[in-house]
This record gives structure tokens, sequence and C-alpha cells, in this order.
């Protein structure tokens, strides 16, 4: 998988490199050149630097024109920010700083098609989703494909409990917990809890 970098900054994308030890990647100042280059790549991790780049990738996403695997990283990140992005299609949004085994978690996950965000972000996304804000098709669709305890499940899921949390309220084992969530995620086909927000918002 290819790593390429969108920055203005040639001294943060030096620091990326630095910091997470990246010893193949591509760098590119400008959408033109890296449009130019997109189709050598078999597969390729778009990483670019929100605060130099931001008019550039908000207008990707205005365009509908946003690479599918795109990590957008900020030195300051913000939940507003952070909502607005991933709930247009980018996979990842976080610190431009962050520690290397989140850097490499983060990239993990979207190799596996799945959508990474710190915690906090994590949060916010899940608990703007409540059982009494889902619209009917949303409703329906909990009804018709998932068990009672699964629905328990996602709605303690849609509060923003963790695993552990969960685990606690219904009185059942951590490993229970995530066999249900697991079979959530395998019943409405999405791959994460912010797919699962994504799909039912």
């Amino acid at each position: 998988m290819q790593i390429l970098f969108l920055s203005l900054n040639i001294d943060t994308i030096n620091e990326w490199k630095m910091r997470h030890k990246i010893k193949s990647s591509i760098s590119y100042s400008d959408i033109d050149s890296l449009n130019n280059d997109i189709e050598k790549f078999d597969a390729f991790i778009l990483i670019a630097d929100y605060d130099s780049v931001a008019p550039t990738i908000n207008k990707l996403i205005s365009s509908n024109t946003l690479p599918e695997k795109t990590i957008v990283m900020e030195r300051a990140p913000e939940i507003a920010t952070g909502k607005m992005l991933i709930s247009h299609g980018v996979k990842a949004y976080g610190n431009s700083r962050m520690l290397t085994h989140h850097y490499m978690q983060m990239l993990q996950a979207v190799i596996e098609a799945k959508i990474w965000t710190y915690p906090e972000l994590t949060a916010a996304l899940v608990k703007n989703t409540k059982k009494t804000s889902l619209n009917n098709d949303a409703l329906k669709l909990i009804d018709n494909r998932l068990t009672t305890k699964e629905e328990e499940v996602i709605y303690l899921i849609l509060d923003g409990f963790t695993n552990d949390a969960i685990a606690s309220k219904l009185n059942i084992t951590v490993r229970t917990v995530k066999a249900h969530v697991g079979s959530i995620f395998n019943k409405l086909h999405v791959n994460d809890r912010i797919s699962l927000v994504l799909l039912l918002k």
C-alpha cells in the first residue's frame, strides 16, 4: 500500500516521516500533481495536512472526488471538523503529532476499510445518535435484522457505552458483548462503530 502525503509544508511531511519511520512514501504539494500520478498506484492511502491543504480537501469533498482511502491530520483537531470530514467520506481524522502506535492503528484501520477517529471524536459521533433521534427507516432496519439482545446492545452503543460498560449494564461478559457487536456489524454490513452511526443517522 503506497503512502501519499499532501501538504504545502515540507517540514510537516518530514516530521511525519521521521516520527513514524516511514521509508517509502511520495509527497505532493498540490492536487494537480497528485491527480496526474494517481493512476500509477494500484492501492494507496492519501494522508493530508489539513492545516495547509484544507481548501483542497474541501474541494475534493464538494466535487465528490475524494480518494477512497483519505486520512486527514490537523495540529489541533476539532470535533466539529472531524464530524464534517468523517460524514463526507474521510476514513481517519486525528492529531498530526499523534504517537506512532496510534498512527499504526490508524493506518491498519484504513487498510481494513474501517474508519478511525480519536476517542473523544468517536464518543461525540456515537452520542449524537440516540434511539429517539433515529428515523423510521433506521428503526425498521434494527427491528428487522437484530435479535432482542442485539437491539439492547445497539442502543447502548448509540448512547456511547464502551464494551465494558455494556457488559456491566446488561450483566454479561465482555466476550459476549463483543460477540453481539460482531453479529450486529455483520447483519448491518458495517465494519465499525462509526460506520454504524453513519448508517443509522
